[in-house]
């Protein structure tokens, strides 16, 4: 699971990785990745969810968004302490598998902030 310390929680933080970072889409979601330059974080990277009425009906949205915080916090490590993330689902995201969820979240997470670092 995503620990508490590890998660966006100002709109204003939202709208920062959004609007200057790096984007990168999959099939189930795309990966905005940012970095913070503004302080060094010592806590390590921070990840958001946005999950809309697209997806699915309430009960869909929930269960997308803890599978999502499930994959973020097995990713921790591969992030930089330096990066911001914020991960928009998809609508197929509801019906993904497990294994497709990662493989993108990875495959977005790499892409994103290598790009987001000038790496790319």
């Amino acid at each position: 699971m995503l620990p508490r310390s590890h998660r966006l929680h100002r709109s204003a933080d939202f709208a920062t990785v959004v609007r200057k970072g790096a984007r990168k889409g999959r099939r189930t979601m795309v990966v905005h990745a940012h970095v913070d330059s503004s302080d060094v974080r010592v806590g390590g990277p921070r990840f958001g969810l946005v999950v809309s009425k697209a997806v699915g009906d309430s009960v869909t949205r929930h269960r997308v968004s803890r599978r999502l915080r499930h994959i973020a916090g097995g990713l921790l490590d591969e992030a930089g302490d330096d990066l911001m993330v914020v991960i928009r689902a998809n609508p197929a995201s509801a019906g993904a598998s497990h294994a497709d969820l990662v493989r993108d979240m990875r495959a977005g997470l790499v892409a994103a902030a290598a790009r987001a670092r000038g790496t790319s």
